[in-house]
């Protein structure tokens, strides 16, 4: 992937050895929008959307479980931004399930996701469509932000905590210390030498950075700000 696409680690740093998304077991049950990360597949997306996904999840568990036998480990920590639009599924598959939701401000988000998707579109279409790209990525995300925005409070308070990224930017043993107690988890100080550690070594944009704008894809800021505006006003102000 590095050969391929040497810019990619700049927008979404992937190791061999890193914990990374769920999602890809969602795959194997050939329901995710997984799919819709990997092509322009506009049919895939409406069969997705027009399908409970309770059967899916459950697999995802049955898939946990068998990896859970065999590499061992207490506990499972799922990372998936599918999940902002499926939290009661996750909560009717994964009863008392605890969830961090973290909350950035929209626009800037949409600008890289539709970055690094048009980037590495480049491995599959030529010419990119970056304009179409970019326009049916927003649609996408605003749906699953509105999503979120409806169906917040299906996990209740005390199993769930909001953590604004500017919040964890300032303190991020912190807010990791709040996590911890959200799931009675103790805070030792092995744990936070770990984390200080790991810090230590992946400071933000020790790689460097890719410049994105709205105009570079065909974007408007202000009709971004108005399409974002319920979630920002129900998590960011």
């Amino acid at each position: 992937m590095n050969t391929l696409m040497p810019h990619f680690a700049l927008m979404h740093e992937m190791t061999t050895e890193h914990v990374h998304e769920e999602i890809q077991l969602l795959a194997n049950d050939f329901s995710t929008m997984f799919m819709e990360t990997l092509a322009y597949v506009p049919r895939w997306e409406s069969y997705y959307l027009a399908h409970d996904q309770t059967s899916t999840y459950e697999y995802l568990a049955t898939q946990l479980k068998a990896l859970q036998f065999l590499r061992g480990g207490r506990r499972w920590l799922l990372k998936s931004p599918q999940h902002l639009e499926q939290l009661p599924v996750l909560d009717k598959v994964f009863p008392g399930v605890a969830v961090v939701c973290t909350h950035r401000d929209p626009v800037p988000v949409a600008i890289s996701m539709v970055a690094m998707l048009a980037y590495t579109a480049r491995t599959h279409r030529s010419p990119v469509p970056v304009e179409d790209i970019a326009a049916g990525w927003i649609d996408r995300l605003e749906l699953m932000l509105a999503a979120l925005v409806g169906d917040r409070d299906v996990i209740p308070p005390d199993r769930s905590i909001d953590v604004s990224f500017d919040d964890f930017m300032a303190d991020q043993l912190g807010v990791a210390e709040q996590v911890y107690g959200l799931v009675g988890e103790p805070m030792t100080d092995e744990v936070r030498a770990a984390m200080a550690e790991y810090l230590g070594g992946h400071q933000r944009g020790r790689l460097g950075k890719v410049l994105t704008s709205c105009e570079m894809f065909g974007l408007n800021e202000d009709d971004l700000r108005e399409r974002f505006a319920p979630y920002v006003s129900r998590f960011l102000s």
